[in-house]
């Protein structure tokens, strides 16, 4: 299993239309098959830092989710709109949960 924590920050103005672009990047991800990997993202309480957690069941799975047309152009606009250099990837060893995962 892959599992990934990005996190970056963006400006306060582009906030709300971030929430649109992952809005719209998840609801293309519901044509994947949702059993192989699980998308969360969350919004810290500062109000500008989001947090995405992905979990893959393999390579296969996460190319599939990365490459998809809807993420790539979330990616596009997120990046274009001034990341200072807030933009951080974690690749994390699973251990355990109280729940499945995948």
């Amino acid at each position: 299993m892959i599992n990934v924590i990005v996190s970056y920050q963006v400006k306060p103005e582009f906030v709300e239309e971030n929430k649109l672009n992952i809005e719209i990047f998840l609801k293309s991800f519901e044509t994947l098959n949702n059993e192989k990997f699980n998308y969360s993202v969350f919004l810290n309480n500062d109000g500008v830092t989001f947090t995405h957690i992905s979990n893959y069941i393999d390579e296969d799975i996460q190319k599939e989710v990365l490459s998809n047309l809807s993420f790539l152009e979330f990616q596009k606009k997120r990046d274009e709109s001034g990341l200072n250099n807030s933009h951080k990837v974690q690749i994390l060893e699973y251990i355990g949960s109280t729940n499945k995962i995948l």
